[in-house]
């Protein structure tokens, strides 16, 4: 035997296991990317809430659970019931009105209303959420149609630290308010002071307070809601201490 053959025929085993090898790496590779695809996302498993162990993906919605139940988000439909006969005004003929040095829409325009799909238990339910009501009846650019009712131009910068006015539900989303115009107004003001100084920012402290209070079962939804209808301001001082104590304003 020649010492080139000797020489060939002693690598013959080294070859066989580095082709085993190489094998065995391809293998392992077409698992993890085909077979088991989910150790891809096992870096990003924080970035989802999980639920029952499993990695919940970009953009899919899991359903609230409840003692161990899951609860889909309630379907409600989008209807308006004012609290006084309403037809749409004409521009110019809205007046808003003062009361405890704070903005009230004219209750002729603007005499607020409910969806009447809101139900108190739709309330209480976890997965509820106030996008599915939000322009469900008019449109935002609808809806812009009340600063000419009441004789106010829209601020031509409006948003972050430069929002001045807001389109304000007067009985809110998240009490169960209607959609619809005639519980629309834009309430704006004052320009001299910091965002969370606004009226309309007030008024939300006053929205978030009723909503606990009738979520915890300390005021009927049906009281709230006409409350606040009638004079928003009046539940000024509940809220900021409300606000002081829980620190969620």
């Amino acid at each position: 035997m020649s010492r080139a053959k000797s020489r060939t025929t002693s690598r013959a085993p080294f070859r066989f296991v580095r082709r085993l090898l190489v094998a065995a790496i391809v293998l392992a590779i077409v698992y993890l990317l085909i077979v088991h695809p989910r150790g891809r996302h096992e870096s990003s498993r924080g970035n989802y809430p999980a639920e029952r162990g499993r990695t919940q993906p970009p953009g899919e919605v899991v359903p609230h659970q409840r003692g161990g139940e899951r609860q889909p988000e309630p379907e409600v439909g989008c209807t308006s019931q004012y609290f006084a006969r309403w037809q749409e005004p004409s521009g110019g003929a809205c007046t808003a009105r003062e009361r405890n040095g704070y903005p009230m829409p004219d209750p002729r325009c603007t005499p607020g209303g409910v969806n009447p799909a809101i139900t108190d238990e739709v309330l209480h339910n976890p997965a509820w959420r106030t996008r599915e009501v939000r322009n469900c009846a008019e449109s935002e650019a609808q809806k812009h149609a009340a600063y000419a009712w009441y004789r106010i131009v829209k601020p031509r910068i409006n948003s972050n630290e430069n929002q001045f006015c807001e389109l304000d539900h007067l009985v809110p989303l998240e009490l169960g308010g209607a959609d619809g115009m005639g519980n629309i107004w834009p309430q704006c003001g004052p320009d001299a002071v910091t965002l969370n100084q606004r009226y309309f920012k007030a008024k939300d402290h006053v929205e978030n307070y009723l909503a606990a209070q009738v979520k915890s079962g300390q005021m009927p939804l049906a009281e709230a809601q006409r409350g606040i209808a009638q004079d928003w301001t009046q539940y000024l001082n509940d809220a900021d201490m409300w606000c002081g104590r829980t620190g969620r304003c």
